[in-house]
């Protein structure tokens, strides 16, 4: 029987009245349903869980193609609002599989894989929705990159997040490129040189994560700011998403000429208004999650 080592599922869940209820699963995979708290909505999330405990849920180009596959289905839908990665087992991601990297796959194959690796990678910052990792374990390598590349990262206080290419003669360029960027450049550095790994704490403190929680609140958490996503109109998401990591790679002068120009822009749109109207007559928005324009 084929192996699925990256599943998906589906968050959408209508309001429950009381206690919890369990979102649907979308593949024939076993594992337990996602669940909001009573009283909270989500119009459509899915979750991507890393499925390959047993090798570390290693990022091998079959899973790489998988979770890009993944990442993509539905993307352009109205009603997706948020994607979650998360893993199976102790270990979030131990990066590449080295197995994968020897002489003897050939230099074709690992340009492949790091091809891939980096079109995934930009992939989940090129999205219109946010993307969350939920980490409990170790993410190391590329599963270190991951979690710096996705928009917001909630992490257990057991987590660590190490690039510890180095130490077998492999230094981890490609996960620097998205760590660096989240990071001090010192703290890069001394992860990048040393191969030591950080705690959950540190990597708070320094800006890898967004957020540390104990274990069982985990889930809780993780959910709830999905669920505080998907409260928000999908194109005015969309596009500060957009916006934030293309001014974030210019001068200051460009990004605030950048980020000037696309705020009248969302100003034009009809969310933009709605969101306006409704503050200055002090009602809840009634989001169209349209990405029509209300004036040039």
């Amino acid at each position: 029987m084929r192996q699925i080592i990256c599943k998906k599922i589906d968050l959408h869940l209508l309001t429950a009245a009381t206690g919890l209820k369990k979102c649907k699963t979308t593949n024939q995979s076993q594992g337990a349903g996602l669940a909001f708290p009573a009283g909270q909505t989500c119009l459509s999330g899915e979750r991507i869980i890393l499925n390959n405990p047993r090798k570390r849920n290693a990022l091998s180009l079959s899973m790489l193609e998988t979770l890009r596959e993944n990442i993509l289905t539905d993307v352009d839908g109205e009603d997706l609002r948020v994607i979650i990665i998360s893993a199976k087992g102790p270990v979030f991601s131990s990066g590449h599989d080295l197995k994968e990297l020897t002489s003897t796959q050939g230099r074709e194959y690992h340009t492949k894989v790091f091809q891939t690796c980096s079109e995934v990678m930009t992939l989940i910052q090129d999205l219109p929705i946010p993307v969350i990792a939920m980490v409990n374990g170790v993410a190391t390598a590329a599963g270190c990159q991951l979690v710096a590349s996705c928009d917001i990262a909630i992490a257990t206080e057991k987590s660590t997040f190490a690039t510890p290419g180095v130490n077998v003669g492999l230094f981890c360029s490609t996960p620097a490129v998205a760590i660096g960027r989240a990071v001090p450049r010192k703290v890069a550095m001394e992860m990048l040189l040393t191969g030591s790994p950080i705690s959950a704490r540190d990597a708070l403190l320094h800006g890898l994560i967004s957020k540390v929680v104990p274990e069982e609140r985990l889930e809780e958490e993780t959910l709830a700011i999905a669920q505080r996503v998907c409260q928000s109109s999908r194109p005015v998401v969309a596009l500060g998403k957009a916006t934030f990591h293309r001014q974030m790679a210019q001068g200051r002068d460009a990004a605030y000429a950048t980020a000037s120009k696309v705020m009248v822009d969302n100003l034009a749109l009809i969310d933009g208004q709605e969101g306006i109207q409704a503050f200055l007559e002090k009602r809840k928005p009634v989001w169209s999650h349209k990405s029509e324009k209300v004036h040039d």
